[in-house]
């Protein structure tokens, strides 16, 4: 039985595939990451603290026109108690982030805040941005 030179296994790994396969991942993961946390756009304040640790929360937004979403369902305040005491049963400790324009009247932005309180949400953050460097 004689052996040619064909007919040998190649003793070394072709890594190129590999190296274009992650490379095409990692250009489709750039282009989506950004477009799987959007919300509703509002004008965020600015502040020098930012209190709120990541975690687990509920996104509640009052954009400038005054109306108020739970994560990105426009609802009411009357609805909104409902649903985040339903959610505060299902989840005990859950916190709310709020994110309010800063063109919203502070009397607004209380109203939502005493909602979350009645519901029984004790953690309440509001969202801010950072000042500029």
């Amino acid at each position: 039985m004689q052996r040619n030179s064909q007919s040998r296994f190649m003793s070394e790994i072709n890594v190129v595939p590999l190296v274009d396969v992650v490379l095409v991942l990692l250009i489709i993961f750039m282009i989506t990451a950004p477009l799987l946390n959007r919300g509703v756009e509002v004008d965020l304040p600015v502040s020098a603290v930012n209190t709120i640790q990541p975690d687990e929360r509920i996104i509640l937004t009052v954009n400038a026109q005054q109306k108020v979403f739970l994560e990105q369902n426009e609802i009411s305040l009357s609805e909104l108690r409902t649903a985040l005491a339903r959610r505060a049963e299902e989840k005990p400790g859950v916190s709310v982030s709020l994110k309010a324009d800063g063109k919203v009247p502070y009397g607004m932005v209380i109203q939502v805040m005493d909602v979350v309180k009645q519901a029984g949400i004790d953690q309440l953050g509001m969202v801010t941005d950072p000042p500029p460097a």
